[in-house]
């Protein structure tokens, strides 16, 4: 049995602007996953245009739908953490530990592109959906599982989240200064790394089963991906030996490149290269900065940084950031204030590129929700969600068909 679908049509209601054939238009992903790191990639391919089916457990659904900082849509089930990933999804209510819901998952599975979950190493397979059962449900099933530490090792089986992975990975032992580090990133970097990790992983094994006619099996550990992701922190370390320590706001890469004090608050510039360095200086009259013995060449300026901060900063105490902002910026420097989250959400680049949507309230026509894009354009056009998060369960009716329906639905798989 497998499930129609109309491979053509977007979820929701498009607007001017909107790609009217996004690139994952007829793909369709089951998505097991909770909270963040999974979420999060299934988001990313609702963006690119995929049908996500959400399977929640009954009656409480995604962990998410708790968390939030608004306690009275956490009662509702509505969290604005579910909220702010899951636009664009549908949700069913299945329980995996029961004949009927294993049964109604088989079916979800046999019409599936993509499977995705983040459960524990094993789980899936203790229910009775190992790899190859999986196969034998669906041979060209691209299944994507996201996990702390990926499928083996001796590590595979311990529970983890964020915090867990940034302690981890390193990534918090460079993160503060010499005094405070090691400090906790502010946002949940390595489950949101994961998730594109993951979300780039599928687009690939599309392509590659598109060639082949093959699906695959991913093996996503946020512990890797948050490492790969540390670039140059980790290579200079297995590369040269050296082991990188705190800065505070410093980039240890370059130099004059961090936070400055100005008139009013923080402005991060990076002067990184020579003509750069010179346009610096001449903006800010000490053109003298460039001819100094101290500063002469990259390696100096690096070796100097705390003499060269001080010399730049006597001069920015006296402007405002977003004054600075502007001067440097006209005059080619990398340059810019150190916003607040309102402040980043009102910038007029965001606002010309389209990358918050409003959409209808779940279940609340008369109220709206915004949600992110990806910051990626196709063709001129933003990538959007052009339906609200779903209400727990809302598409059951949709995709969960009685066990007595089942035997005069068709068999085989739409292509």
């Amino acid at each position: 049995m497998t499930l129609e679908r109309d491979d053509a049509a977007p979820a929701g209601h498009l607007e001017e602007g909107d790609i009217a054939s996004p690139p994952l238009a007829g793909v369709r992903v089951v998505d097991l996953t909770n909270v963040l790191a999974g979420p999060y990639c299934s988001y990313q391919l609702v963006l690119l245009g995929a049908e996500v089916i959400k399977v929640e457990i009954p009656g409480s659904g995604d962990l998410a739908r708790r968390l939030g900082a608004d306690e009275e849509l956490n009662e509702v089930l509505l969290g604005a953490s579910f909220l702010a990933q899951n636009a664009g999804k549908k949700s069913v209510e299945i329980n995996l530990k029961t004949s009927e819901g294993r049964r109604q998952f088989t079916e979800l599975v046999a019409g599936a592109d993509v499977l995705l979950e983040n459960f524990r190493p094993g789980v899936l397979a203790r229910l009775g959906f190992s790899w190859p059962e999986l196969q034998k449900i669906n041979e060209s099933l691209i299944y994507c599982a996201i996990s702390g530490f990926g499928q083996t090792g001796p590590m595979k089986g311990r529970p983890a989240y964020d915090q867990i992975i940034q302690g981890l990975s390193g990534m918090m032992s460079v993160t503060g200064t010499p005094e405070t580090a090691p400090l906790r990133a502010g946002f949940p970097v390595c489950d949101t790394l994961g998730g594109l990790a993951a979300a780039l992983s599928i687009a690939a094994a599309l392509a590659g089963r598109a060639r082949t006619g093959r699906g695959c099996q991913i093996d996503v550990s946020l512990l890797e991906a948050a490492i790969s992701a540390m670039g140059w922190v980790i290579s200079n370390f297995v590369i040269t030996g050296v082991v990188p320590k705190p800065m505070s706001n410093e980039n240890f890469t370059a130099a004059p490149s961090g936070a400055f004090e100005a008139s009013d608050g923080l402005l991060n510039i990076s002067a990184n290269q020579a003509d750069q360095f010179e346009a610096l200086c001449r903006t800010l009259e000490r053109i003298d900065l460039f001819s100094d013995p101290r500063f002469r060449s990259a390696a100096l300026r690096k070796a100097n940084r705390v003499q060269l901060k001080a010399e730049l900063e006597s001069v920015l105490r006296s402007r405002s950031a977003a004054e600075w902002e502007g001067l440097l910026s006209s005059a080619g420097v990398p340059a810019a204030r150190v916003l607040t989250v309102p402040e980043v959400a009102a910038l007029d680049q965001l606002a010309h590129r389209g990358f918050f949507r409003e959409l209808p309230f779940p279940d609340d026509p008369g109220r709206t929700v915004t949600v992110v894009g990806s910051g990626v354009h196709f063709d001129g056009a933003p990538l959007h969600a052009t339906a609200p998060p779903p209400l727990l369960g809302e598409q059951n009716a949709e995709f969960l068909q009685p066990a007595a329906s089942t035997s005069a639905s068709s068999a085989g798989r739409d292509g």
